[in-house]
């Protein structure tokens, strides 16, 4: 049983993540994306912070720990989510969605190259399988490619392989630290940095003083953004990085389009048609083979090796 940890964690992400493009959705009908992002990883690193000091998790953490991590949270979460919220305002949501699309596959690239992590054909066969059924999915909701935007395409493309270089950054990082370790300087991080700028616009534009007025109406959103698509997402993310290969780990992300659509037929009565339940059989078959032929060895490499937090755990 506890070799399947690791695959429920990935399907747990993928709840979390696909559920929160509703909460998203609501919030930025009230907010602006940096100031949202402010309060969501605000909100994440209070509440890790609470549950640190209510003992109900435990870590140690140093100042030369956060130096080794910063660059792995710099890329997870402020270039990602610097790079596609600026995709996503110059193109659109159904073509940034292609594009994020294919992480997957970059996400093979650089294991190979820097983690030695290779994958076999048939499992490349699988994880091309998973792009295809997102991009037919997103591709038949709108019946054409529209958002090419040439500066869109790029900050996507940034996006795409800052995602690639986070996944391998966090399974090299699982050697010596633990996901809850990995997690937090993510959330504090993203708090600093996403609020130092959020608060610089809003004094710019004269709101300084009302910063924390949105938490009154839109804190459902905002928490749930931060504890559980953040907070929780990340650490289960970490996790499923630390113990399969980084190339099984990214397939799971394609599956945040496949609850998207279950959350908007359930949640909002939206309409689901032939090719959703097409697009979504071809993901859950490029997820499930693409760990159903993974090579034992590179699944098992990294969890195996002693690490210097792990032990004292």
């Amino acid at each position: 049983m506890k070799r399947y940890l690791p695959y429920f964690a990935g399907i747990g992400v993928a709840l979390a993540w696909g559920l929160s493009f509703m909460f998203t959705s609501g919030a930025l009908d009230h907010l602006e994306p940096i100031h949202l992002l402010g309060l969501r990883f605000a909100t994440a690193a209070v509440a890790m912070g609470l549950l640190r000091a209510l003992k109900i998790i435990n870590f140690d953490i140093s100042a030369s720990d956060y130096l080794t991590l910063l660059p792995l949270a710099l890329f997870q979460p402020i270039f990602y989510f610097s790079a596609e919220t600026i995709g996503i305002m110059l193109t659109s949501a159904s073509y940034s969605g292609m594009m994020i699309a294919v992480i997957p596959i970059f996400v093979a690239i650089c294991s190979a190259i820097f983690l030695h992590e290779y994958p076999v054909r048939i499992q490349l066969l699988f994880i091309i399988g998973t792009v295809i059924g997102v991009i037919f999915i997103i591709y038949m909701d709108n019946q054409s490619i529209t958002g090419a935007n040439p500066l869109g395409t790029l900050a996507l493309m940034g996006a795409v392989i800052v995602a690639a270089v986070y996944h391998i950054q966090s399974r090299k990082a699982s050697q010596i630290y633990m996901p809850i370790q990995i997690t937090w300087v993510m959330m504090v991080v993203g708090a600093v940095i996403f609020n130092f700028i959020a608060l610089i616009v809003a004094l710019n534009n004269g709101s300084l003083s009302t910063y924390l007025a949105p938490l009154a109406e839109m804190w459902p959103s905002i928490f749930y953004l931060g504890a559980i698509s953040s907070v929780a997402s990340f650490f289960l993310y970490n996790y499923v990085l630390s113990k399969i290969t980084a190339t099984q780990g990214a397939v799971f992300t394609n599956l945040i389009t496949v609850v998207a659509i279950a959350g908007g037929v359930i949640f909002r009565n939206e309409v689901l048609y032939w090719y959703h339940l097409v697009g979504t059989a071809i993901i859950l078959i490029g997820v499930w083979g693409t760990n159903r032929f993974a090579p034992i060895s590179h699944a098992q490499g990294i969890q195996e090796q002693p690490t210097r937090y792990q032990n004292k755990s």
